[in-house]
């Protein structure tokens, strides 16, 4: 069925961080009341992103790596914003 190699695994691991996000933010915002954005959503955009990216890169996919690229900026600009305070 697939071929599961290391680089297929970086690429999942990056894709299970990245959605780990969306369930953090999720049971935050359930908690609260209201919508709310933790501080591991931004761990985990991150993390996600870096192993997305590194795996985009491995696979030379342009439009994943341009997809994935920028992302490290605004995710790691929003945790030095935070951390900044």
């Amino acid at each position: 069925m697939f071929n599961l190699d290391f680089m297929m695994l970086i690429g999942l691991l990056g894709q299970g961080l990245f959605s780990m996000r969306f369930i953090v933010q999720w049971i935050a915002s359930e908690k609260a009341g209201k919508s709310v954005v933790p501080f591991s959503f931004w761990l985990f955009s991150l993390g996600g992103s870096i192993f997305l990216l590194i795996y985009a890169i491995y696979r030379k996919d342009p439009v994943f790596i341009l997809g994935q690229a920028p992302n490290l900026l605004i995710y790691s600009r929003n945790i030095w914003l935070i951390k900044k305070k």
